[in-house]
């Protein structure tokens, strides 16, 4: 049997490496809701008009709670907006509750057709839910939203605008040379650990504010990793891959004793631990062999300890999932990043498959580009946007 070595900076682990199942590859796992189109022979299409239930590339979601209930977020990416249901959706096509970013629940276009730069969005990604506030990268207008409360009322005015000088300005790097406060196609957002953190996945860095949530657009990060500096925008720094280096970092998550970073051009993870305070190099990698390999295997046969352009990850409750984007499939560690394999698939049949849809039909259990996931105990839902759906999934 071959063997792979996952390495940190301090030891190398040895163990199996294999392209096969291990028993029921799902783990337990089993789709529960469809949120989106029904299947129309055989593909799960947008309708031609949005609607306050069917979905359009949907690049982000977040299963959150809320004065005691249940909730769900989605960024619809294409349709430029952000869904949010007040209750954990009990039924498949279940329409939303509010619409941000659009007047209606039947608009579409960037920043609301022209109407409102302010409430309006273009491509939104990440979105999170942190001490009640919804947060919502607007990623094509390069900037940070931020809503003091989970809005009860459509169009709502984000309290908080990050990385323009001003709610109305949507410039690249505000217009300017990218900057500790300036951004560039912010994908994902998250607070890991008490820090705020956002990928700002254009200037190929992640922002940290260690106090939370900023208060005021003009605070600084006293964080920046993936570059020598504030000014710094460069892949790979200019350089080879390395620890301390991104290409397209696209989400964030962990723990109280671990960042996990999601650097999606690299086709890899990387983790720190402890949680750095300045600039510094990973320690641990997921999806590589070792810490400057960056190595795309778009082949079948697949295998356990590989990844193709992760888009998203999230851990609760000791578990670690890592949206596979290019592999079409979720990869779960039930130990959290400890080895090198992961011990579930969802959305192929083995850890040996990669194909879009299994190469057939939409079904409930398939996956086409999964670009967002969110880990909830025994629930995890993924923004499956190339079936322009969102699924919601229950261990157990």
């Amino acid at each position: 049997m071959k063997t792979v070595r996952f390495r940190t900076a301090a030891q190398r682990v040895v163990g199996p490496a294999e392209a096969g199942p291990v028993g029921d590859s799902a783990g337990g796992w089993r789709p529960e809701r469809w949120l989106g189109a029904p299947v129309a022979g055989g593909l799960a299409l947008p309708a031609a008009r949005p609607t306050p239930s069917w979905l359009y590339a949907p690049r982000g979601v977040h299963l959150g709670r809320v004065g005691g209930r249940d909730v769900l977020v989605v960024a619809d990416t294409g349709n430029h907006r952000v869904l949010i249901w007040h209750a954990l959706p009990d039924r498949d096509e279940q329409p939303c509750d509010v619409v941000l970013g659009q007047p209606d629940a039947t608009s579409e276009g960037p920043a609301a057709g022209g109407t409102s730069t302010t409430r309006g969005m273009f491509l939104p990604t990440g979105v999170t839910i942190h001490n009640g506030q919804l947060i919502v990268a607007d990623a094509w207008h390069h900037r940070i939203l931020v809503y003091d409360g989970l809005p009860e009322s459509p169009f709502a005015r984000p309290d908080l605008v990050l990385g323009q000088p001003g709610p109305d300005r949507v410039e690249p790097n505000a217009g300017g040379e990218c900057g500790a406060t300036t951004m560039y196609w912010p994908f994902g957002v998250g607070v890991v650990g008490g820090r705020f953190y956002v990928c700002d996945t254009g200037n190929r860095r992640v922002l940290g504010w260690s106090q939370g949530v900023p208060d005021s657009p003009g605070r600084r990060p006293d964080l920046v990793l993936g570059q020598p500096d504030a000014a710094g925008r460069e892949e790979n720094r200019g350089g080879p891959p390395g620890p301390d280096s991104f290409r397209w970092p696209h989400d964030v998550c962990g723990d109280q004793d671990r960042l996990l970073i999601a650097d999606a051009g690299n086709h890899r993870v990387l983790g720190w631990r402890p949680h750095p305070i300045r600039d510094a190099g990973a320690d641990l990698v997921i999806g590589q062999p070792d810490l400057t390999s960056t190595q795309e295997w778009p082949y079948s046969p697949q295998r356990a300890d590989l990844l193709r352009s992760p888009y998203a990850a999230d851990t609760d409750a000791g578990r670690l999932a890592v949206a596979d984007t290019a592999n079409n499939r979720v990869l779960i560690w039930t130990d959290g990043p400890r080895g090198e394999r992961a011990d579930v698939v969802l959305g192929q049949p083995t850890f040996a498959a990669n194909g879009e849809n299994r190469w057939a039909a939409v079904t409930p259990d398939s996956m086409c580009w999964p670009y967002g996931i969110s880990l909830a105990g025994d629930r995890l839902a993924v923004a499956d946007s190339g079936n322009n759906r969102v699924m919601i999934w229950r261990c157990g």
